[in-house]
């Protein structure tokens, strides 16, 4: 795979159940550069809080356990891993109820704080894609190319519900629409970095579109954006 010729950082913000993390990795391959998971990172935060017992929502108690952990993040043959305490947590951090507990964790400010820095160790020397909720607006403001990815709420929904089918989960399409509707209310109304496009953002709707398109239109605005900026994006 051909490398960018320059490395550039690449911020993909949005709604929960958007479909960012698939394009996001999809667009990694294509550009030959490192897919960073910001979710996976916040869900490491969470899954401490989890095994210590401690209630995500209890501003204190999280603030108080992140003086004893350390959240590292590796690239093992260009796929991000995460360790806990100098400890691979592999496919824990995906348990469902982890999900709950990230986006818990996630609201307190002491947390987002706590994790800047090592998001941004990331992307130190470019050549990075990454997706969340506040890339392009507080972890990534330089990024060389910001998109704001969202759907329609019930598509996200519907995608979401797949995906939990496919893993072995049978909750009710209506429970996870709720818990989608949730998340919105809590990403966009949270007093630190709440969910919104950066002012130079491209917003991209893939509500009628699969993944192949999508890859194709991301891809179109990376080169127009890059263009732009005096860089060229190598591709396979």
């Amino acid at each position: 795979m051909k490398k960018t010729e320059k490395k550039i950082n690449v911020a993909i913000d949005g709604p929960s159940g958007a479909g960012k993390s698939t394009l996001a990795k999809a667009l990694a391959k294509k550009l030959g550069i490192n897919y960073v998971d910001t979710g996976a990172i916040y869900r490491t935060v969470g899954y401490a809080a989890f095994e210590a017992g401690i209630d995500p929502s209890d501003r204190e108690a999280v603030t108080k356990m992140l003086e004893g952990i350390t959240v590292e993040v590796k690239f093992e043959d260009s796929v991000q891993q995460m360790y806990l305490n100098g400890r691979p947590l592999g496919d824990l951090i995906r348990r469902h109820e982890i999900s709950d507990y990230a986006s818990r964790v996630s609201a307190i400010p002491e947390v987002r704080a706590f994790l800047l820095e090592t998001q941004r160790e990331t992307a130190r020397n470019g050549g990075t894609i990454m997706d969340g909720r506040d890339i392009g607006t507080v972890i990534l403001p330089d990024a060389d190319v910001k998109i704001f990815l969202s759907a329609s709420v019930e598509k996200r929904a519907e995608r979401r519900y797949k995906e939990l089918i496919e893993r072995g989960d049978s909750r009710p399409y209506e429970d996870v629409l709720a818990d989608i509707r949730e998340r919105d209310e809590r990403d966009s109304s949270r007093d630190t970095a709440p969910l919104r496009p950066a002012d130079d953002a491209v917003f991209f709707d893939n509500s009628e579109i699969g993944l192949d398109e999508s890859v194709e239109v991301a891809l179109e605005i990376i080169k127009s954006k890059t263009r732009r900026r005096g860089k060229r994006c190598g591709k396979r």
